[in-house]
């Protein structure tokens, strides 16, 4: 039993050691093993390191070989407590009373859910309908997970703390309860569906003419996935002109947002993919087709028009914007190559959006009010939005005061900038395994810009991948030049790699296989 116990105790702090301080030689003298973990290696014939103790913790089967540090290491929960899990299974047993006893009934609105195939929470829709004065209304219904629980209560606080759904290539680490995340609080095609529906009629300019707000019922009509869409469009499908006057509005409003001076910047963005334990790996470019921008620009609409009503009534509202920024004179942008550099020349003068409980310009986005509300199931920022506004369409007072508002915003900030960091340094992780599989590979690739031009170190993105890499360069190159480059080293533990160039000779005979 004793030695059932020190080896319980062995673990434990095995565990906790190696999240400390994998891989880092500084780290490991910073934590060094207690006793007994030392001892207890000494005699396996391991050594005391932090790496020695992920290779035990693997071979024991408590560890992938691919396990997850950076969420290990984080203060993000993953499972849900027994007591959350139940509260979430009385919920779907037994449905609590609905505050917005009076939803205004759009069921007889035809409905669009536009994915990817693969997500399972389904939080917005589209919707269009003719007005009996020849004018148009776009509806954008927004899922309503706050009819499923109060502010301060269980599923709440633990949506809080966690500020965010966690987005992997391995999966997902959702805000709230599956159960209830992809049932009931998602908008499920040919259920009933609780909504917070945003109907805006706007200008032929694309300005917001008229809108209106409500807590609503609808039924999603068809689930369709982003390569439908582009179909739809491309095709014309008249059966579906819904999809044409939706797609029309959203270049119209696009069109209105730049003449606001709204800033486009358009690079390259990969989505990783890790089915099982890491067997198979895929990279695809997400592409900036048009039915993501229909997309887009209705939930940007979204978010104006949240963001208007909180400002014309006073409600606190985690506004976001984003300061002007000083772009490089034009003169000066085009001595850079077109494309992919000046577009990365431009992102480096982009500053950081701020958060606030008063209305913000957003320059980017060309709007002088802004705030995000598309998301309730997934970003707890979005929810807090929605129990603003639910709360003075009911006609009482918001939830949460400015004070309140602002500490809320505080935590919620610093989870989320947390989970940023996770969601960035996983995916390059999976980016740097995916390259040192493929060594013979020959990846076409451009010079983005200097990191440090001294010593050779430069941005490159590998076009086919969408990922942006450092390499070295032994030679003087040039921003905006194309080369050809295969892996020479890559270690995603370390987060380390290295590129070689590759001349035009031996590409062609690597792509022939000689």
């Amino acid at each position: 039993m004793e030695a059932l116990e020190k080896y319980a105790t062995f673990l434990a702090e095995l565990s906790d050691m190696t999240r400390k301080g994998l891989g880092d030689d500084s780290l490991a003298r910073a934590y060094p093993p207690p006793a007994p973990v030392l001892e207890t290696m000494n005699m396996l014939g391991r050594p005391a390191t932090p790496p020695g103790a992920f290779q035990l913790l693997v071979e024991l089967g408590w560890w992938s070989p691919h396990e997850n540090l950076f969420l290990r290491r984080s203060s993000i929960p993953v499972p849900f407590s027994s007591k959350v899990l139940e509260v979430a299974r009385k919920q779907l047993e037994s449905s609590p009373p609905d505050p917005d006893s009076e939803r205004l009934d759009l069921t007889h609105l035809k409905v669009y859910t536009i994915d990817d195939e693969s997500t399972t929470e389904i939080d917005d829709g589209l919707s269009w309908e003719k007005l009996d004065d020849v004018r148009e209304r776009v509806w954008i219904h927004i899922a309503d997970p706050t009819r499923w629980l109060i502010p301060e209560d269980e599923l709440d606080l633990e949506a809080r703390k966690r500020g965010s759904t966690v987005y992997l290539p391995t999966g997902m680490v959702s805000m709230f309860p599956e159960v209830l995340a992809t049932g009931p609080m998602s908008l499920v095609q040919g259920k009933e569906c609780c909504a917070l529906s945003f109907g805006v009629v706007l200008s032929e300019s694309g300005a917001v003419e008229e809108y209106s707000i409500h807590a609503s019922y609808i039924k999603p009509t068809y689930r369709l996935t982003y390569e439908d869409v582009d179909e739809m469009l491309e095709l014309g499908i008249q059966a579906e002109a819904e999809i044409a006057a939706i797609a029309k509005w959203s270049k119209q409003r696009r069109n209105w947002r730049y003449e606001q001076g709204a800033i486009s910047i358009n690079m390259p963005e990969a989505m990783i993919k890790v089915k099982g334990k890491g067997e198979d790996i895929s990279i695809d470019l997400l592409d900036d087709s048009s039915s993501r921008q229909v997309v887009a620009e209705m939930m940007i609409l979204t978010g104006e028009v949240a963001a208007r009503y909180g400002q014309e009534h006073k409600i606190p509202l985690p506004f976001r914007g984003q300061p002007q920024p000083e772009l490089p004179p034009d003169e000066e942008l085009l001595l850079l190559p077109p494309g992919f550099v000046r577009a990365c020349a431009m992102r480096r003068c982009m500053p950081k959006s701020e958060m606030s409980i008063t209305p913000l310009r957003h320059a980017g986005l060309g709007l002088d009010t802004y705030t995000q509300a598309t998301s309730p199931i997934r970003r707890y920022s979005d929810l807090l939005t929605h129990f603003q506004l639910k709360a003075h369409l009911r006609g009482q007072s918001p939830p949460f005061s400015a004070d309140q508002l602002r500490e809320v915003m505080s935590h919620v900030t610093s989870v989320t900038q947390e989970v940023t960091m996770v969601e960035r340094q996983t995916n390059r992780y999976w980016a740097l395994e995916y390259l040192r599989r493929h060594p013979d590979e020959v990846w076409q690739t451009v010079v983005l810009m200097w990191l440090r031009e001294d010593s050779g170190l430069a941005l490159i993105l590998l076009e086919d991948l969408g990922l942006q890499l450092p390499m070295f360069f032994k030679r003087p190159a040039s921003l905006g030049e194309q080369i050809l480059v295969k892996v020479a080293y890559a270690d995603p533990r370390k987060d380390s790699i290295q590129f070689q160039e590759v001349v035009y000779q031996e590409a062609q005979a690597a792509s022939q296989g000689t």
